[in-house]
């Protein structure tokens, strides 16, 4: 299995470039959609997520490629990135008509769930800037070639808002690897996004296209199965989807249909409630399997976003030279205390996360 080959800090501008939508969630807080009187707002999109934790959280330098309707609520969008620290160069700035005819912003409706109520998400997404983008409008080869970056992150979120975007990922893709970018894709399979498009069907022609040119890929169980095909055995009732030995067969079927990859990744979680998860991961590399501990009842607040700051931890440890099996452990340890606080993205901090690696306790720390 070939390893990552990551390009030096010092030749490249960024760190990480991430190509998606940023939407602007709009959370009830401990309320419903249908109920509240009131929204809180925060930017997030899954793409966006893992930029702003590499950047907020792990100190690196990060670019988000994505377009916006410039309006009130763009610019919204806008100044809740300038908090995250993401580099708004590359975003692409469409002009409104006034009333959303042609062009607009993406909401996100959200409520987190407690105990037995699952949490649910309600998007408004249709004819947004991003979607709208096609090849030839984002300038790849000076963000890859000029500028520099070690590493692309997109997914299968932005790969399924419309018929141009997977042509905007490939462009995308194809820039990096000229360059050599390493370039990572989370899956992020989402049924309804897919639905009126060809669902299941088209989303496994598309990631299987896009496939062949991906260093690291990431997802969970559902992501690997409905985006690619790849059925994990021996799920029932009884939660045996936490059994790694399943996904460990499953991601070698992976490897050998596509030997590009030079990490698979995978969440491991069994949601006994919306609010009480047992949470884990495995990471595949250089032929060898890496496992973070599983941490079984982990308490969770929101969890949206948690496979975003898996991602990030993930990819730090790889951009760091840390190793794959620190590398997982950062990914979970990340993932799980974003699950912790409000909002798509990470309010954690790099020594909250060693912290949680090392296994301590919740003792407060004075």
């Amino acid at each position: 299995m070939p390893e990552l080959k990551i390009k030096s800090k010092d030749s490249c501008q960024w760190d990480l470039v991430s190509l998606g939508e940023v939407m602007l969630r709009l959370d009830p807080g401990e309320g419903r959609i249908a109920t509240t009187r009131q929204f809180q707002a925060w930017e997030g999109g899954g793409e966006y997520n893992v930029a702003r934790g590499l950047k907020r959280c792990f100190g690196l330098n990060t670019a988000i490629v994505t377009a916006l309707a410039d309006n009130p609520v763009g610019r919204l969008v806008e100044d809740l990135m300038y908090q995250g620290g993401v580099n708004q160069k590359h975003v692409r700035w469409v002009p409104y008509d006034g009333v959303g005819r042609s062009v607009r912003n993406g909401l996100n409706f959200t409520e987190r769930g407690f105990g037995v109520r699952a949490a649910v998400g309600c998007s408004d997404r249709g004819l947004t800037a991003t979607s709208q983008l096609r090849p030839g409008d984002i300038p790849w080869e000076q963000i890859f070639a000029k500028e520099g970056a070690r590493w692309l992150h997109t997914g299968g979120i932005f790969a399924a808002l419309s018929e141009t975007t997977p042509l905007v990922a490939q462009e995308a893709m194809e820039a990096a690897k000229r360059n050599g970018t390493i370039i990572s894709y989370d899956l992020n399979y989402r049924g309804s996004l897919w639905k009126s498009i060809g669902g299941q069907a088209k989303a496994k022609e598309v990631n299987r296209t896009l496939a062949p040119f991906i260093d690291v890929i990431l997802g969970n169980e559902e992501d690997f199965t409905a985006a690619l095909g790849f059925a994990v055995e021996g799920v029932d009732e009884s939660h045996s989807q936490l059994d790694p030995t399943n996904f460990m067969r499953m991601i070698e079927k992976v490897v050998r249909e596509f030997p590009n990859l030079k990490v698979v990744a995978t969440t491991l979680r069994n949601a006994k409630t919306a609010s009480v998860n047992d949470w884990g991961a495995i990471c595949y590399y250089d032929g060898k399997f890496y496992q973070a501990p599983v941490r079984p009842d982990l308490e969770i607040f929101d969890r949206v976003g948690g496979g975003d700051s898996f991602a990030s931890g993930l990819i730090y440890g790889f951009l760091e030279g840390k190793g794959a099996q620190w590398a997982v452990e950062c990914g979970a340890a990340h993932g799980a205390l974003a699950m912790t606080t409000p909002g798509d993205t990470t309010m954690a901090t790099l020594s909250e996360v060693l912290h949680v690696m090392k296994a301590k306790g919740a003792r407060i720390e004075r």
